[in-house]
């Protein structure tokens, strides 16, 4: 062969790696992929994600404001029933663990229950806006009392069937994937998850702009039709069959026993202590950070919403920062603290933005929550999977964190409305004295709770960021995937 020939393939191949690592450097999550899970077919899988993002938006903000703005219904109400899914959450451990231990003729463990989860979401919401309407107590049908246990029945389907689908979704995606990139695995979920939230709230917002109880229809049951369509997709040859089926074992423990063993072990239930704190503590300010640019900082409506674009961001560059660190051996533990640590500074950059009526500031604070918060969840799962290295609890790992982190998450902002309307109705009557008299004195509140919620937290997590080297070497590798 001649010199040049060899020059030539020799440029050819050397090329061929230059685009390869630039590949990797400007797709952050493309080393996500491996040999037994390729980025196809990993990014296929993560569709149930999309689903899952796309129910949240229709049941937490679009429905939100249909039912109140062009139905007519009481908040109260609505507030009820949009509540209702998160009664599913403490229910995913249960899932999480029988999708580790279901036996099936079928030969699959994980496909039984995102198919019956994917059912149950379509059902819920194909009946969704029937209940609506029957709800404005204007048809010449059942009256609104009907329209609400219906409503009430079909919210709880779909955050039931939401639970199932993502609990043994992500314990699948920790089957497939190799130990040493489910780091960056759990981080392309959950981008997947943002993004599925994303396009759906573009979508279903242009499509109710002209609103009529019709459209309303085709909207809704037309969500329920493509949910269908995402999760076959992502489920298609995904799981290996076990020929003959999978039959009962008579010798594996019950749930009962599983949870004790999960619980028995070290970290566990500090390591849940920490999540449900790092939950509420970044999840109080999720319905009040808009109303606070508006209210304290006068910010239009266009600019508040640029908000959810600027902390979207900020979760985003820490899924990143989680995955690239994650893959290096970074401790997970350590990384979760940091993200605890940004949210307390942004959070006392929230707080500061009022009294100097900063406009910059306040949307430099929102940017860094949503880099916490995004760097705190996916640590903080990483670590919580780890736990399931002993044997086959993956699911139930999964299940334990996502039980906490929604129960937290609901709880911290059912409670963070109660206090802002409380205590700044007390403000502006000026009970708290005129140094509080001022709208954001209810907010600040909130705000300030969160940062001694994230400093529990920090508490919390300090002695798992002290184990040993060996202990580090295993938890940075843990089995990870993310849940909402």
């Amino acid at each position: 062969m001649s010199s040049s020939s060899t020059g030539i393939t020799g440029g050819i191949k050397g090329g061929a790696r230059f685009w390869a690592r630039m590949g990797t450097n400007f797709l952050p999550f493309a080393d996500a992929a491996s040999v037994e899970l390729p980025l196809s077919r990993l990014l296929r899988l993560s569709l149930f994600q999309v689903s899952v993002g796309m129910a949240m938006v229709l049941l937490n903000a679009t429905l939100n404001r249909v039912m109140i703005v062009e139905l007519g219904i009481s908040a109260t109400a609505v507030a009820i029933v949009v509540a209702l899914p998160l009664l599913f959450a403490p229910v995913r451990a249960m899932i999480g663990h029988k999708s580790d231990n279901h036996a099936s003729f079928l030969g699959w463990k994980r496909v039984p229950y995102i198919w019956a989860g994917t059912m149950i979401q379509f059902a819920g919401l194909a009946i969704m806006p029937f209940a609506m309407l029957v709800m404005t107590g204007e048809g010449e049908f059942a009256g609104r009392k009907v329209g609400e246990v219906f409503a009430a029945l079909a919210f709880l389907m779909v955050g039931a069937g939401v639970a199932i689908t993502q609990t043994a979704g992500l314990a699948l995606a920790n089957d497939l994937a190799p130990r040493d990139v489910r780091p960056r695995v759990v981080s392309l979920l959950y981008v997947m998850l943002l993004v599925g939230m994303f396009v759906s709230s573009v979508v279903l917002g242009r499509l109710l702009v002209d609103f009529s109880e019709t459209r309303l229809v085709g909207v809704v049951q037309g969500t329920a039709v493509v949910t269908v369509v995402l999760n076959v997709i992502a489920l298609w040859k995904q799981e290996a069959r076990v020929p003959g089926g999978v039959r009962p074992d008579p010798d594996a423990p019950d749930f009962s026993a599983r949870w004790a063993d999960l619980m028995a072990a070290g970290p566990t239930k500090r390591l849940l202590t920490a999540v449900g704190l790092g939950a509420a503590g970044f999840g109080m300010q999720d319905i009040l950070l808009e109303p606070f640019g508006g209210q304290v900082l006068g910010m239009s409506v266009a600019a508040t919403t640029g908000l959810t674009a600027l902390s979207s961001a900020g979760t985003l560059v820490g899924l990143a920062w989680a995955a690239r660190h994650l893959g290096r051996g970074g401790d997970p533990a350590r990384m979760a603290g940091l993200g605890a640590v940004v949210g307390v500074f942004a959070f006392a950059m929230v707080i500061f933005s009022a009294p100097i009526d900063s406009v910059g500031l306040f949307a430099t604070g929102a940017t860094l929550i949503g880099f916490g918060n995004g760097l705190f969840a996916v640590c903080t799962l990483t670590a919580a999977m780890a736990l399931s290295d002993a044997g086959s609890k993956s699911g139930l790992a999964l299940g334990a964190w996502g039980a906490v982190q929604a129960s937290a998450a609901g709880f911290g902002i059912l409670l963070a409305g109660v206090i802002r309307d409380g205590v700044g109705a007390l403000a502006v009557r000026g009970a708290l004295g005129p140094g509080l008299n001022d709208p954001a004195t209810g907010y600040s509140m909130v705000w300030h709770i969160e940062i001694g919620l994230l400093f529990m937290c920090l508490v919390a997590l300090g002695p798992l960021a002290r184990r040993s080297s060996e202990n580090l070497s295993r938890a940075r590798f843990g089995l990870t995937e993310f849940p909402t």
